[in-house]
Order: C-alpha cells, then sequence, then structure tokens
C-alpha cells in the first residue's frame, strides 16, 4: 500500500510546473536500485504525469490564448521570452519542442506557446513525450546509478541534487546567452501576417492545416498591451 502512495506523489508532484521534486525523482531513484520500488513503472509515472502536465498547459494556450498573452505581457522580460520561444517552436518544430523543456520554465512557456501558434498536436506529444522520457530517465537514473555504483544511498542523493542544479544553472546561462544573440526574438505578429507568410515555407501549419489562424486573435491583446 506504501508504494501506490509513493507511486501517486510522484504524479501529483510531477505533473504541475515548476513543483521542485528533483530530491523526490533522485529519492525513488535510490529506492528502486534498492528493490523498494519498480524503475520501469517509476519512469513510467514520472514521464506520464510530466506529459499530462504538458499538454494540459499547451491546452491553455490553445483555448485562452487571450488571457495566457495578456499575462505573459505583463512584463517586457516575459512578454519577449514568449515571443522568443513561439517563434523558435514555428521555425524548429519537434527539436525546439524537446530541447525548451529543459530550460528553466521550459514546461510553462513552451506549453503556452505551442497552444498559442496553434503547433499540431501530434507534433507536439511527440516532441514532449520524447523531452519527459529523457527527464525522467536523467532525473530518477541520477538516484538509481548513483546508489548502484556507490552503494551510498546519501551520495546518490547528493550527487543527483547537484547535478540536477548544475543542469539548471546552464540551462538558464544557455537561455540568456541565445536571446541575448537573437536579440530577444521576433515579435508575436497578427495571424493575417502570418497566414500570408505561411506560404513561403515555415514548415509549421497550424491544425487547421493552414498558415492562418497560427496566433489568432491573441495578438491584438499584445497590441493593447504594449
Amino acid at each position: 500500500m506504501g508504494d501506490v502512495w509513493m507511486y501517486a506523489l510522484l504524479a501529483v508532484s510531477t505533473l504541475p510546473p515548476l513543483v521542485p521534486n528533483s530530491a523526490l525523482l533522485v529519492t525513488v531513484g535510490v529506492l528502486a536500485a534498492r528493490g523498494d520500488l519498480d524503475i520501469v513503472l517509476v519512469l513510467a509515472v514520472v514521464a506520464g504525469s510530466a506529459l499530462l502536465g504538458d499538454l494540459l498547459m499547451r491546452g491553455l494556450g490553445r483555448w485562452f490564448s487571450d488571457p495566457a498573452v495578456s499575462w505573459m505581457s505583463r512584463k517586457p522580460k516575459r512578454r519577449a521570452l514568449m515571443e522568443w520561444v513561439a517563434t523558435r517552436i514555428q521555425r524548429y518544430g519537434i527539436p525546439f519542442v524537446i530541447g525548451v523543456r529543459f530550460l528553466p520554465a521550459g514546461r510553462i512557456i513552451g506549453g503556452l506557446a505551442a497552444g498559442v501558434v496553434r503547433f499540431p498536436l501530434r507534433r507536439y506529444v511527440l516532441g514532449a513525450t520524447i523531452a519527459e522520457l529523457v527527464w525522467a530517465t536523467y532525473s530518477v537514473g541520477l538516484g538509481y546509478l548513483g546508489s548502484t555504483a556507490a552503494g551510498d544511498s546519501r551520495f546518490a542523493l547528493l550527487l543527483g541534487l547537484g547535478v540536477s542544479v548544475v543542469v539548471a544553472v546552464v540551462g538558464g546561462v544557455v537561455q540568456w546567452f541565445v536571446r541575448r544573440r537573437s536579440g530577444g526574438g521576433s515579435v508575436l505578429v497578427r495571424s493575417s501576417e502570418v497566414g500570408s507568410g505561411a506560404g513561403s515555407g515555415s514548415g509549421v501549419e497550424s491544425e487547421s492545416g493552414s498558415g492562418d489562424g497560427v496566433v489568432g486573435g491573441l495578438c491584438s491583446s499584445l497590441g493593447r498591451d504594449g
């Protein structure tokens, strides 16, 4: 019965973005290495609940575009980040959906931006699934492999937390550096402008199958807030 509650705790703590659960993930990796938990089931629960959270964020961006963009536009840095992510999701597609997962606040910004620009659901699910599988394997694997190799659960926990902090810092530096070089990214444009340029080979289609409505009516909100 205790195992059930542990798996439930994993799901609840992993589904919402920005919930700090690195220590928990490393810990369950250590427990799995000791045989107290099933490593395959742990990875499935962690990756699956994180993917569900990503899809919920995309849904918010898709169905509540105006409030989402209005909220992101309240602060210049937050708005610039939204524009930067939205532009690159349209430009690079699935590889960027995977990569943005590992940036600070990447689950929130990436999911919202994918919904706002109407990034195709199937392609988003594919990219997010790959990203969450990699993230779950790395996060839980730190505790699992550290405990197996060192035979010391405390060492494995400290190692896992240390690596997690380093990865987070590196992700933040990369995000800052790329945004600085790109000048903060291009701004979100009106849907009519996106539609007129979609035929020039942007490589990203909306869910309706055309370039029209990529940003929809949300950009009027950006115009008002600006």
